[in-house]
């Protein structure tokens, strides 16, 4: 028989360890809008965002919604063949896509370490240049679920990985606001 641990007064309470790791489930184009603007909220200046996922998995759906949750009222398009946009919000959103770039040395041509000085930068194909990102970022991939391969749904499944410690508490945070749990 085992015995079950005795708490007393003096004993700390467990609390739950910041999260690394990250799913949510979406089942449309406006749920993922949803997500991403939750998570605007605790963005600030220098953060940088990674987002992955096939073609139309809804990396740009995504980024409207952090724009949207910013206070950017312009549209937000692919920057696919401008490489990169600026929307102004509440901060500075970079929105940069690099499935274009033929080689990681190309990736100095986008300044990337002024871009983070002076806003919030989301880069999508960033897993192509992962060699030049900073340590400290935030992944968020976007896949579609096992289903059947006909099926025109709109699930997704959107996966966040936490790089650095302030992106664990982020995650903590979010996973709470999207449960509608206080934070």
């Amino acid at each position: 028989m085992t015995k079950t641990p005795v708490r007393t007064d003096d004993t700390p309470p467990e609390r739950p360890q910041p999260l690394g790791r990250l799913e949510v489930a979406s089942d449309s184009p406006r749920r993922t809008r949803a997500v991403a603007a939750a998570l605007a909220d605790l963005v600030d200046i220098g953060d940088l965002l990674i987002l992955s996922g096939d073609l139309g998995a809804g990396k740009t759906c995504f980024t409207q919604g952090l724009g949207r949750g910013l206070g950017i009222d312009q549209r937000i398009t692919s920057p696919t063949f401008t490489l990169a946009n600026r929307y102004p919000g509440r901060l500075l959103l970079h929105h940069l896509d690099v499935y274009r770039l033929d080689s990681v040395a190309e990736t100095l041509d986008l300044d990337l370490p002024d871009l983070l000085e002076s806003g919030v930068t989301v880069i999508e194909w960033g897993e192509r240049i992962a060699a030049v990102l900073p340590p400290d970022h935030l992944v968020v991939a976007l896949r579609f679920p096992d289903l059947d391969v006909e099926s025109s749904d709109d699930r997704r499944i959107i996966e966040f990985v936490a790089n650095g410690s302030r992106w664990r508490q982020c995650l903590s945070v979010l996973a709470a606001r999207l449960a509608g749990a206080p934070s």
